[in-house]
């Protein structure tokens, strides 16, 4: 399917026509080819912005690509916004992919707290590149890779970036288990039904406190 009006067009979420994000995509796309410029953007956000499953705010500012963006940490939605947004203030068509992950290495404590090792509605990025759909998922920044023992994830613009299905050591890790569809912005509806159905008693989202990185490697 190629791009629509909406894949280029500043959303409600994937905000980008901010200043901050024109500012971002200026400073970290370089002025190679469209591909290079995308590779360049996925690194910038993936290592750039921490990844913080304790610090989810739902609401219309959370989610915000440009949010994210000034916290200068995100979960996997609002990282993947983050990039939907800089690759479209770079003049890439970009939009939202999700689906449902099940995360055999989570840490202890957010599975406890969670009461489930499944993660509704994982976001990541698809970009149309060199004629076609390619995803990217920058959720899990190389800091937390290195200290959990993953692979941290590459992407080189033509293959498909999505989250490995065994760790650096032949651990199980991430398995998907549910499509949940693209969008050309942050689907925030569906999105707080999934986790209000998902997560009914879970105190998760906006803790304080949590070193997922420091958990990650322990757990």
């Amino acid at each position: 399917m190629t791009p629509g009006p909406a894949d280029l067009a500043p959303g409600r979420f994937v905000d980008s026509d901010h200043p901050a994000i024109i500012a971002y995509a200026r400073a970290h796309a370089g002025a190679g080819e469209a591909r290079d410029r995308a590779v360049a953007l996925y690194d910038a956000v993936r290592d750039g912005i921490r990844y913080d499953p304790y610090r989810v705010d739902l609401g219309e500012e959370g989610l915000k690509a440009s949010r994210c963006l000034a916290l200068g940490y995100g979960f996997c939605i609002t990282k993947a916004a983050l990039l939907a947004a800089v690759l479209r203030a770079a003049g890439i068509p970009a939009r939202l992919g999700f689906a449902d992950v099940k995360n055999h290495l989570t840490s202890a404590r957010l599975r406890a707290t969670m009461r489930s090792d499944i993660f509704v509605f994982h976001g990541y990025t698809e970009m149309f590149l060199e004629d076609r759909w390619v995803k990217a998922t920058p959720a899990f920044n190389r800091s937390l890779c290195d200290k959990a023992g993953i692979l941290p994830l590459a992407f080189d613009g033509r293959e498909d970036s999505i989250f490995h299905p065994f760790d650096a050591s032949g651990r199980r890790h991430m398995e998907y288990v549910r499509a949940r569809g693209v969008f050309a912005d942050v689907p925030r509806a569906e999105i707080l039904a999934a986790f209000a159905e998902a997560y009914p008693e879970s105190a998760v989202w906006n803790q304080t406190g949590g070193d997922f990185e420091t958990e990650a490697r322990a757990g």
